[in-house]
């Protein structure tokens, strides 16, 4: 038999049930209509719950706002991408070009969702809520970068001209937002495409043991 739920599990299950709807709600609707153009009632009305519902649990859209940045992130893992299976492959992986598929392929699934929301909240700039949060997860990434860079540099090493730090700037670049919306969402690479793009691009640029 299975195990048999309390009734204050069957809660905490609905209202994370609740938030998560309320979370993927205002991805949409951020996606579509940009931040400024969506109202917390327009999310509440498409979340399917009241709008004291939608206040009680973020307090503020901006509140929101960072929530939608980290279920992007994570997607359906759960987990932040350091505990995530990937990230230990990427670490144990014994060769460059193994770290490196690994590592991008990774990225272009958080990229797919994260992209066309960063888009949109680049635009809403001139608010200072969405570019502190855009700012404070452009942070964030460029911690993760770094970590990345310290990881590929046991495996093959930099170019003699860069400083680990040129090289995180690079990364950034390369795998940014910016670059796969660019590229597959305005000119119409495939994600696959923009997977090879970064590989040869990255090993050719960064690394000694590839051709310039």
């Amino acid at each position: 038999m299975g195990e048999v739920k309390t009734g204050r599990q069957q809660r905490q299950e609905k209202a994370a049930q609740t938030r998560a709807r309320m979370i993927d709600s205002a991805y949409r609707l951020f996606t579509q209509r940009g931040y400024p153009g969506t109202t917390m009632a327009d999310i509440a009305a498409e979340a399917g719950v009241a709008v004291q519902t939608l206040y009680f649990t973020f307090r503020t859209k901006a509140e929101l706002l960072q929530n939608v940045y980290e279920r992007a992130v994570i997607g359906d893992a759960d987990a932040p991408p350091e505990l995530q299976p990937w990230y230990a492959a990427m670490i144990a992986a014994p060769e460059l070009d193994e770290a490196l598929r690994i590592l991008i392929d990774a990225v272009a699934d958080v990229l797919a969702r994260t992209a066309p929301l960063d888009d949109y909240v680049k635009a809403a700039s001139h608010d200072p809520e969405p570019a502190r949060i855009r700012a404070h997860n452009e942070r964030l990434r460029r911690e993760s970068w770094t970590q990345f860079i310290g990881h590929l540099s046991t495996k093959a090493q930099l170019r003699p001209e860069l400083t680990q730090q040129q090289a995180t700037d690079i990364l950034l670049m390369l795998m940014g937002p910016a670059s796969y919306q660019t590229l597959v969402g305005e000119y119409g690479w495939t994600p696959e495409q923009w997977r090879t793009w970064c590989h040869q691009t990255t090993s050719t640029m960064l690394f000694t043991n590839y051709p310039a």
